[in-house]
């Protein structure tokens, strides 16, 4: 989205709230949708914008949530405390005096409004261009819950009537109101000063504000959105809808802009900051979380979740799991296997089926096909790791790091017992269990002589 910079303008969040139909004992803005907490989506769909300032209204946790808007990297945000909770008018009226010089108009969104989008909030600074006030609002068959839009002759927001104030015909009314607003900072400020609480939560609604403005003549523009794309989140039924939203928007993006194939998006679950090349295919019961990066021409699934990881370019992993873990270009991971943190994969390795690797490194062209523990190891190019190696990394207090070096080969059912080297080009005999280096382009045999007893078996019986 290309936009004009709107540095006029301060956007003040309200997310001081608890969220009490959450049940939670977290606050309700700083759970999770699709990869971002509430708010966060909200600061997103701010970005585009290039506003001039961000203000966020704090309360419940708030140093927890001030925590969660600053990690947004925005440049110019401050946080503010609503001590008490007085209604969204007396966090508004808290955003005020952190105004900065220089801004004119104010665009206040509440914070547990995930499907929030930046073309929405557009259409809001368009209509404020020939007026001093612009909101948005949406339309519903059942707005229960919801204050109604009261319009006057002319087109423009009368007043907004909230649900338990409303009489029959208000309720009436199927066009509701997104708690999203636009303006003039001055104007504002005056509205805000006149605010009572003779209401039936004896608070000072924000909604109030519109009405004031219309009583001194000044024209409130709505601007009518898709419910989609304001509707709030008040419980974890809406919550994980939402999340079902976000995901499928990211997903038909990727689609159509990325040139990605998505075999079923119903049972694919991408996170938001998820980023998936060209060409690649993303098959069932796949998740990829929390920034996961994949390059293209790559293959996902089925059944494998990833979470902060990259994928290079036409890698392929099969019914695997992956956290914090490099995977390189051309590289073959699965079926079955665990990349634990720290795991660094280089192009054109393979790590086959049931394979647990953890703060491990293995070289260009290595392979580790099967039943194998590669922990806190560092594989040199071109090594093969057998069926059955265990690097053995933990003495019960301390762990400790096996160095395989370029073109081992490392016999089934070797016990790697670290700290221990294998030399470049040195063979392990299979069974052994190794506790001292080996040398270059020797041969380690760390197992009993075999020792048959005939007749035993016979004399058992």
């Amino acid at each position: 989205m290309t936009t004009t910079p709107a540095d006029d303008v301060a956007v003040v969040i309200l997310a001081a709230g608890q969220g009490t139909r959450f049940r939670s004992d977290t606050a309700k803005v700083l759970h999770g949708a699709a990869g971002r907490s509430l708010v966060g989506h909200v600061l997103e769909a701010v970005r585009p914008l290039q506003v001039g300032q961000v203000v966020v209204v704090v309360g419940h946790q708030a140093d927890e949530v001030t925590a969660d808007v600053e990690a947004a990297g925005f440049a110019d945000l401050v946080t503010v405390t609503q001590q008490e909770q007085l209604g969204t008018g007396h966090a508004v009226q808290q955003a005020m005096p952190a105004l900065a010089e220089g801004i004119r108009r104010v665009l206040v969104l509440p914070g547990d409004t995930p499907l929030l989008t930046s073309e929405a909030l557009a259409e809001l600074f368009t209509a404020t261009e020939g007026a001093p006030a612009a909101m948005l609002t949406f339309e519903l068959d059942d707005p229960t819950g919801y204050g109604r839009v009261v319009r006057g002759d002319d087109g423009g927001v009368d007043r907004i009537v909230e649900h338990r104030d409303a009489n029959d015909a208000e309720l009436a009314i199927r066009e509701a109101n997104a708690g999203m607003y636009l303006v003039d900072r001055q104007l504002l400020a005056g509205a805000l000063d006149r605010l009572g609480d003779d209401n039936a939560q004896g608070e000072l609604y924000l909604t109030d504000v519109v009405a004031i403005l219309r009583g001194d003549d000044h024209l409130v523009v709505p601007v009518v959105v898709a419910e989609s794309v304001v509707a709030g989140v008040n419980d974890r039924a809406q919550l994980a809808e939402a999340a079902v939203q976000l995901r499928r928007r990211h997903l038909d993006h990727l689609m159509r802009e990325g040139g990605v194939t998505v075999m079923d998006p119903a049972t694919t679950y991408l996170d938001v900051d998820v980023e998936v090349g060209r060409d690649t295919v993303l098959l069932p019961g796949t998740i990829l979380e929390r920034g996961t990066r994949v390059g293209e021409r790559a293959s996902v699934g089925p059944n494998t979740h990833l979470t902060a990881c990259e994928v290079g370019d036409d890698a392929t992993v099969h019914s695997s799991r992956g956290d914090d873990a490099v995977i390189g270009e051309g590289a073959s991971v699965g079926p079955f296997s665990h990349l634990r943190t720290g795991t660094r994969l280089a192009p054109a390795t393979k790590v086959g089926a049931y394979v647990e690797t953890k703060n491990a490194v293995v070289g260009r062209g290595s392979k580790v096909p099967h039943l194998a523990y590669v922990g806190d190891a560092t594989v040199g190019e071109s090594v093969n790791l057998a069926c059955g190696v265990i690097t053995v990394n933990y003495d019960g207090k301390d762990k400790h790091h096996t160095t395989v070096e370029d073109g081992a080969f490392v016999g089934c059912d070797t016990m790697l017992v670290a700290p221990i080297t294998i030399g470049a080009g040195a063979y392990t005999a299979a069974g052994s269990t190794l506790t001292d280096d080996v040398p270059a382009e020797a041969l380690a045999i760390g197992r009993a002589r075999q020792t048959n007893k005939d007749g035993w078996a016979r004399g058992r019986r």
